[in-house]
């Protein structure tokens, strides 16, 4: 398979060029950065694999539309409308969109989902904590907010009215329905995430921690792989792994 790699000079392209080159299935068949022609890129490629930021988005989605190149995203921190505009892309395109593509994490999706639905939120009140590089520009982290998604799906609360991120000040007792969530940076930490359920006498925590760029980029190979049988539609790494019941 012939895969571009966007954002060659980040921490994250170069580990993504190195997992496709551990591939034998796969080549780098080019790579665009910053200032870069990117239809040229994208000349002949059959996948492009994205960790860079949303300002390159709009530009990725018309230019794999006119290509007719595979897309697997691992960018965060979309806009509504970015949203919207993948979701209408991948009518026509297959394309992969995850906030996190290590296998483990895919897991504490799973796990997070059915810990969820057998506690619940009325005797287990729910926190979520993320830890990443000082470097990293979104919070909270496109994992922690795929976690916060999942907690409000199987307990019927919502983002924008039952999330607190972080509690400072004279807040009162703690809201029934609330889960909180709580954002760390600091040094060069890759990716640190706990989901918690605290009940009275006892605790249930849910934990993964990562200490690779190449677990994540590794998992994007295996998702770019996995989208040459695919049809048109929009997947995420649920599918990939085959956790979807």
């Amino acid at each position: 398979m012939k895969i571009t790699v966007t954002g060659r000079s980040g921490r994250m392209g170069q580990s993504v060029i190195t997992a496709v080159e551990a591939e034998p299935s796969a080549t780098v068949h080019s790579t665009h950065d910053s200032g870069e022609d990117l239809r040229a890129a994208l000349s002949d490629s059959e996948v492009v694999i994205d960790f860079t930021l949303p300002v390159l988005t709009d530009e990725l989605l018309a230019t794999a539309l006119d290509n007719g190149t595979r897309l697997v995203i691992g960018t965060t921190g979309h806009s509504d409308e970015q949203r919207a505009a993948i979701q209408e892309a991948s009518k026509t395109l297959p394309i992969v969109l995850a906030s996190n593509y290590s296998t483990g994490v895919n897991l504490l999706f799973h796990l997070t989902r059915k810990a969820a639905a057998i506690l619940g939120n009325e005797a287990f009140d729910i926190e979520v904590t993320e830890m990443h590089h000082k470097h990293k520009v979104d919070a909270p982290s496109g994992t922690a907010r795929t976690l916060l998604e999942i907690l409000n799906e199987e307990t019927g609360t919502s983002y924008e009215d039952d999330i607190a991120h972080g509690r400072v000040g004279n807040v009162g007792p703690r809201p029934s329905k609330e889960i909180g969530m709580h954002t760390l940076r600091g040094g060069d930490v890759v990716g640190d995430h706990t989901v918690m359920f605290a009940a009275d006498g006892e605790r249930f925590e849910l934990t993964h921690k990562a200490s690779s760029r190449m677990t994540f980029a590794s998992g994007a190979v295996r998702a770019a792989l996995w989208l040459a049988k695919q049809k048109p539609g929009l997947y995420d790494m649920q599918d990939v792994l085959g956790l979807k019941s």
